[in-house]
């Protein structure tokens, strides 16, 4: 299994209560990061003590991952953390290229500021800084396509990639840095930077279709690898 680590923010939570979004956010890192596994059961009454907070921004926190389909809820069983589903998977690659692909051309096309492709350069030097630890590495992944999407100016188009992109992510995470050479990942996004200067939408779009498709490459090897965690629901 891939290291695993604390999310971004710290989870002593010894000082104000968090807001519903807070908790929200660091339950979902934890999840996508696979600290808490598929098939794991989690307690409102024991998150509410961690978060130092009554239980309803914790079921209203759990109800925003159901409806990401993070989070299952049974009668009889309690809330769960759900399997890796290769049809949200699927989905979720087939969503995020379509708004990416748009993002990626319009960068070619109308150019990018200096500032913003000095930072998907620094961004670059940190992903291969974190070449060995999953974690940093998709928190630097993240930061590279979210530049992107932001440096187009054109509203808060990763808002909507960071839904769909859940269950995604898991695979992605799952896969590092062991079945998805890093290495192929950095330079795929050397290329996308590439593109965008060289100010050719066709090529762009071509390397952002090559640079999704490396998950799905991977999940049936996955899925044999780890059959509690993934469901084939193809």
């Amino acid at each position: 299994m891939p290291a695993q680590s604390q999310p971004g923010r710290s989870a002593d939570m010894s000082t104000m209560p968090l807001s519903v979004d807070d908790i929200h956010g660091v339950i979902r890192h934890e999840i996508i990061t696979l600290k808490l596994m598929p098939g794991a059961k989690v307690s409102e009454n024991e998150l509410a003590r961690r978060f130092h907070t009554s239980r309803t921004p914790v079921r209203e926190a759990l109800l925003r991952l159901v409806d990401e389909g993070l989070v299952e809820v049974w009668p009889q069983r309690g809330t769960l953390i759900t399997p890796i589903s290769l049809r949200a998977v699927r989905r979720a690659r087939f969503v995020r290229e379509a708004i990416e692909v748009a993002v990626f051309r319009k960068a070619a096309i109308d150019g990018l500021p200096a500032d913003v492709l000095t930072q998907l350069d620094a961004i670059i030097v940190q992903q291969h800084e974190a070449r060995e630890d999953p974690v940093r590495f998709t928190e630097a992944d993240d930061a590279f396509h979210r530049t992107f999407a932001n440096g187009i100016v054109v509203g808060d188009i990763w808002s909507v990639l960071e839904r769909e992109k859940a269950q995604f992510d898991r695979v992605r995470f799952l896969s590092l840095p062991n079945v998805t050479p890093v290495a192929i990942l950095i330079e795929q996004h050397r290329k996308m930077i590439a593109t965008v200067r060289d100010r050719d939408p066709e090529a762009a779009e071509q390397a952002v279709r090559d640079h999704l498709s490396e998950v799905l490459k991977v999940t049936e090897q996955l899925s044999a690898r780890y059959p509690d965690l993934i469901v084939n629901d193809m």
